[in-house]
């Protein structure tokens, strides 16, 4: 399950691109339409309807919630941006970019303690972030945009008291209303493309609600058999996915900062994950003696 969401997130590129010539405030919207009938048929069929009832009538988990709805959007919004500019590689920046701003965020918020490896490979991380803002003469703020938004996302969503499937379904929830008012707007305006587009445009459209809550609603359940540590591995394969997309397929320039950034980046990221491939390793070696 997980390696199928992380896939999907990979592909996600491709399907972006079919939609760039639509504007990224009407995907984006779409995207949270169609992803509500799909959220709320799985938890109906799970039968998980109790907790999104009770997290209802909390004014709290209501209030958190708009919060981590707003992070998600601004993620999302960012990311269908950028496909259709022609700046996937940032997106993929972004996202390598993430476990380390985890790290450096739970060391700031939970004063969690950081390891010598840790400290090692936030370092080269900024390096890289320099590196390409000398080069660029501004912020990689596309990358940065994705790596705050997705993390501070998952910092406070791990403080939502429901299930997460129930909480994606309460985030797209809330996000219908404004979307369904751009949407409402733009077929009314005669410039949206779900009346007034093509038949692709409009499957496409439709798609998207799978698209969005398909890998995440996996995902979900993926996390919850599986070691953190394995984890912490599988998540580098949608970045490196985009990042092909985006030199192979999409033929996006690849200058000298980038050459020297990506493999700054690909170190750190191998340095913090360095512990993490010996306790896998070291785990097989024992069950391997057991047996």
């Amino acid at each position: 399950m997980a390696l199928l969401a992380y896939f999907m997130w990979g592909f996600l590129p491709l399907y972006m691109k079919a939609v760039a010539h639509i504007a990224p405030l009407e995907v984006l919207s779409h995207r949270v339409l169609w992803s509500l009938p799909f959220a709320g048929i799985v938890l109906l069929v799970m039968r998980r309807t109790a907790d999104l009832k009770a997290a209802l009538r909390s004014p709290r988990t209501l209030l958190m919630a708009c919060l981590t709805a707003v992070l998600i959007s601004i993620n999302w919004g960012t990311y269908v941006w950028a496909i259709g500019a022609g700046r996937a590689l940032d997106t993929a920046l972004g996202y390598f970019i993430n476990p380390l701003f985890s790290i450096f965020l739970a060391s700031v918020l939970l004063k969690e303690r950081l390891r010598r490896t840790q400290m090692v490979a936030i370092g080269l991380a900024a390096l890289a972030v320099v590196i390409l803002t000398v080069e660029a003469g501004s912020l990689p703020w596309v990358s940065l945009i994705l790596t705050f938004s997705w993390g501070f996302y998952a910092f406070f969503r791990k403080t939502l008291p429901v299930g997460p499937n129930q909480g994606f379904f309460l985030e797209v929830m809330l996000l219908s209303i404004p979307a369904a008012m751009i949407v409402g707007y733009l077929e009314w305006t005669g410039s949206g493309h779900f009346s007034n587009g093509s038949s692709s445009d409009i499957a496409l459209l439709i798609l998207s609600g799978a698209i969005t809550a398909g890998p995440l609603m996996i995902y979900a359940n993926a996390a919850k058999r599986l070691r953190l540590s394995t984890i912490g591995i599988m998540q580098y394969i949608a970045p490196t996915m985009i990042f092909l997309i985006a030199v192979f397929v999409f033929h996006e320039p690849f200058g000298t900062a980038r050459m020297i950034a990506f493999p700054l980046i690909w170190a750190a990221l191998f340095v913090y994950s360095w512990p993490m491939i010996t306790d896998i390793l070291r785990r097989r070696r024992a069950a391997a003696a057991k047996a």
